[in-house]
């Protein structure tokens, strides 16, 4: 087989891409940290909680929508528990399930949190580009993850953990 090199165009590109990405991490982080005392990923959970159905979902969705390993997720639902900002309940059908639901405290720091997250998320990204770099923007990073979901090296449930699903309703 055959490398296939990227081109002096592609790796700037890549390397760019590389380069954006770390230092917007960084500075989502920082601001979270700063005005929240949590991680990006912390917030992200909350997030997700607070647009679910009854600010509800269980813990495997929840892995999935973030992108996360359980373990990882376990251990941050953890810590956001002992903060007060989610709880987790037992699931009725299955033992071995439980669900993760942002609590009003949680909602309250979320809310508080969300508008300097918001101009960070704008300031540092969306104020330095054009409507139609905007559109671009979202069109290839779908495209990318669409790709990249329904390819054939999509990894398999065994493979990523946050696909795993038990056999019952609840997991």
């Amino acid at each position: 087989m055959t490398t296939r090199w990227l081109t002096e165009k592609e790796q700037r590109a890549w390397r760019a891409y590389i380069a954006a990405t770390h230092l917007l991490e960084d500075a989502i982080d920082r601001q979270l940290q700063q005005d929240a005392g949590m991680p990006h990923l912390y917030y992200s959970i909350l997030a997700n909680l607070s647009e679910a159905p009854e600010r509800s979902l269980r813990m495997t969705d929840l892995a999935a929508k973030t992108k996360i390993t359980r373990s990882r997720l376990t251990y941050a639902v953890t810590r956001l528990e002992k903060d007060g900002l989610i709880r987790r309940e037992d699931c009725a059908w299955d033992k071995r399930s439980s669900f993760a639901t942002l609590t009003d405290e949680g909602m309250a720091v979320l809310e508080r949190t969300a508008p300097g997250h918001v101009e960070t998320v704008r300031s540092l990204l969306f104020d330095r580009l054009t409507p139609k770099q905007v559109e671009q923007l979202e069109e290839i990073f779908s495209g990318i993850a669409q790709a990249m979901e329904d390819g054939e090296e999509r990894p398999t449930s065994e493979d990523v953990p946050w696909r795993r699903r038990s056999s019952g309703p609840c997991s």
